[in-house]
């Protein structure tokens, strides 16, 4: 039997930092930061700032700028590392104003395993919506499902048209809540 998948966010609670647009090493923002959540390689990188957004409570895993890019303490990369190794690239980042190591984690896998009929609601780009770059493409995905047959060996990945999602394993799933990772959710997919 397929294993189980689950979507991973980031939570949200008042008393949680949460962290801003990842900055160049000469302070400018990033122009793209779909790069980092393309579910595609990146290439190499200079080492990159992120500045506290909203000051509050650290947490292990979290989202930066605008919601797509996690950042992750040194606990959460050792084990993306070890146990998704195939499926994930790690890039150092400072936090300003935080000692602690932080890494932004990319998903290099892109499946295309959005369950249609057994999501909740799918809105795709229409031609009335003026946007011909978007034609087809997924315009919303609500209560999504997975195809599991479709997954193959991946641990990690981002699901093609939909790479808003980052999706992981049950066996990430649980390692993340045996170490007691601060800052994650789950929903299964």
């Amino acid at each position: 039997m397929p294993t189980r998948y689950f979507r991973l966010e980031e939570e949200v609670l008042a008393e949680n930092w949460y962290l801003g647009t990842p900055l160049e090493p000469q302070g400018q923002e990033l122009e793209d930061m779909r790069e980092f959540s393309s579910g595609e390689p990146v290439h190499a990188r200079r080492r990159m700032t992120i500045p506290i957004g909203e000051p509050g409570r650290r947490r292990d895993f979290n989202m930066a700028g605008a919601g797509r890019t996690p950042v992750v303490n040194i606990k959460v990369a050792t084990l993306f590392a070890e146990l998704a190794p195939e499926d994930v690239q790690l890039f150092p980042v400072d936090i300003k104003g935080c000692p602690d190591e932080y890494q932004i984690l990319v998903a290099t896998r892109l499946i295309r395993c959005i369950d249609d009929q057994a999501s909740e609601e799918i809105l795709r780009w229409k031609p009335e919506d003026e946007r011909p770059d978007k034609l087809g493409m997924y315009r919303s995905v609500y209560g999504m499902r997975i195809d599991r047959t479709k997954v193959g060996d991946a641990k990690v990945f981002r699901t093609w048209g939909w790479t808003v999602a980052l999706i992981v394993s049950e066996d990430i799933k649980v390692a993340m809540e045996r170490a007691r990772v601060t800052g994650a959710e789950f929903e299964e997919v």
